[in-house]
């Protein structure tokens, strides 16, 4: 894998005037990023790491303000729906039946991918089912438009996303891929599962063993990348996810949904007179949640590995759809 860290990138005069002819055609009213003073700090990082400053003025220029990208920034699902109506749109029939498709094609690269890192092939399936529909939808913003939106017109969290658009011109060169060729989401994510460039550059994998990481349009290493991701995360191969809830008495609210990791072992928990099955190693940590449902309210406890699939992404929602779409893949598949 082509990988020039301390090399210094030579650019064109023809490339800057094709990026440059670009952005004078796209550009909207205003400064150009190149000229923000948030640029300066980008310029001195990245020069100090081989890139030339042209060639990073040429890229900055070239980069498109999406005004759509800060509106869906506003409206994250997780944050309007609840467990009900969030497990309608992931945890439904065709996705189950897409899945399943997915994993039968796939069948000795998943094998392969749970052998080695120790993450089961449902849960693989399932992180690419609800991020991509397997592919089908990997999101159709420039990489680089939404992350120069967001790190200069996002204040809220420039600050991640200037470090990510960092990443991204790092990554891009390593990779030897053009910077304003990619495709992804509004947030800057890419490929079958919807990697961010910081995590492509620490968790993606060449799978398939051919001298190129492609979690674009080779599912052999997009496989292996959400695999390694997971077991990078911690993983713990053969230990459950969540566990169910049996309440002696109502919970402390101050209980409930505190967060995310979790920190009061299943004895703790049950000296609270809050209980789960049996044969669960009860030294084991668990986070007690509430899930609403259009029946009504619904108590789970999320153990290690449950925390593990909210590294992917920091919601309780997201991490039980993963869970419950791999779930009826298996059983899907094991009643094929």
């Amino acid at each position: 894998m082509r990988n020039p860290t301390g090399a210094r990138i030579a650019v064109g005069a023809a490339l800057i005037g094709a990026m440059a002819a670009a952005w004078q055609g796209s550009a909207v009213a205003g400064t150009s990023y190149a000229d923000r003073p948030e640029a300066l700090a980008l310029y001195e990082k990245l020069e100090g790491q081989g890139f030339e400053h042209d060639y990073l003025r040429a890229v900055l220029d070239d980069a498109t303000q999406q005004e759509s990208i800060l509106k869906a920034m506003s409206r994250p699902a997780e944050k309007r729906l609840n467990w009900g109506e969030y497990r309608q749109i992931f945890v439904e029939p065709k996705r189950i039946e897409q899945g399943l498709a997915f994993w039968q094609e796939h069948a000795d690269t998943l094998a392969r991918a749970e052998a080695e890192y120790g993450v089961p092939a449902e849960i693989i399936v399932a992180i690419i089912g609800v991020e991509t529909r397997y592919g089908r939808i990997m999101g159709s913003y420039r990489v680089l438009d939404a992350l120069a939106t967001l790190g200069f017109d996002y204040p809220k969290r420039s600050e991640f996303f200037l470090g990510q658009l960092e990443q991204y011109l790092l990554m891009t060169r390593e990779e030897g891929i053009a910077p304003g060729t990619l495709k992804g989401s509004y947030a800057g994510a890419m490929g079958f599962g919807q990697f961010i460039p910081s995590s492509f550059r620490n968790f993606a994998v060449d799978f398939d063993a051919d001298g190129k990481r492609n979690i674009w349009s080779n599912p052999v290493d997009a496989i292996g990348s959400v695999a390694h991701y997971f077991s990078e995360h911690g993983w713990k191969a053969g230990e459950p996810v969540r566990s169910n809830v049996v309440m002696g008495q109502p919970a402390d609210e101050a209980w409930i949904n505190a967060g995310l990791k979790p920190e009061v072992t299943l004895t703790e928990w049950a000296e609270r007179d809050i209980h789960t099955q049996r044969g669960l190693d009860l030294n084991q940590p668990a986070t007690l949640m509430r899930l609403e449902m259009e029946d009504g309210d619904h108590y789970w406890f999320g153990l290690h590995n449950f925390y593990v699939i909210t590294r992917y992404n920091h919601s309780r929602l997201y991490a039980m759809a993963v869970y419950e779409l791999s779930q009826a893949i298996r059983d899907a598949r094991g009643n094929g």
